[in-house]
């Protein structure tokens, strides 16, 4: 299999933030949570390659249950909460020009609407191959942050290539907008 270029380069993706709210973001994680300032910048890269994803692929992505980290997500409330900076982002920076909207979901609630265990899976690996398509293959700094790339290379011994051909079936579609659950 070729492997495939990234079409959206992280530079790229920094430039949908100013520099200022770029900034911000990482001295605020790198206060909170006293990781290094280098690894907080991944954490907002895969942030920011996740809501990419779910505005580029709206139909395909919108309404899933959180492929990243709990840290990723708490990277995106930081985001939500600079409400008008948020608003610019989701509709004139990213591809889809929407807003996206977020809904907590407690673990107990996602739990008794769980689908069952095929189409969970079916469901997780649908972003395998889209990330792979916009930002080329995981590479080994994303596997702290997205939880199922880092359950096929941990737990089930797939190597960054394997992930990389790995394909995900049809999946249904969710308009535009929808609310998304972590």
């Amino acid at each position: 299999m070729k492997p495939h270029a990234a079409k959206v380069t992280p530079a790229a993706l920094k430039a949908l933030l100013d520099d200022s709210l770029y900034s911000g973001v990482v001295r605020h994680f790198v206060l909170t949570t006293g990781e290094e300032p280098a690894y907080v910048e991944r954490q907002l890269l895969e942030c920011l390659r996740y809501l990419y994803l779910l505005s580029r692929y709206p139909q395909r992505l919108v309404g899933l249950f959180l492929p990243v980290e709990q840290a990723i997500d708490e990277v995106w409330h930081y985001l939500i909460l600079q409400t008008r900076e948020y608003r610019e982002l989701c509709e004139e920076r990213l591809p889809g020009r929407f807003f996206i909207h977020h809904r907590s979901l407690p673990y107990e609630d996602y739990q008794q609407g769980q689908p069952n265990r095929e189409r969970m899976l079916e469901e997780a690996l649908r972003w395998l191959p889209l990330y792979r398509e916009e930002f080329g293959p995981f590479d080994a700094g994303a596997l702290p942050h997205w939880t199922m790339v880092r359950f096929l290379h941990q737990r089930l011994g797939l190597s960054l290539e394997e992930i990389a051909t790995l394909e995900a079936e049809a999946p249904s579609a969710a308009p535009p907008g929808a609310e998304r659950a972590c």
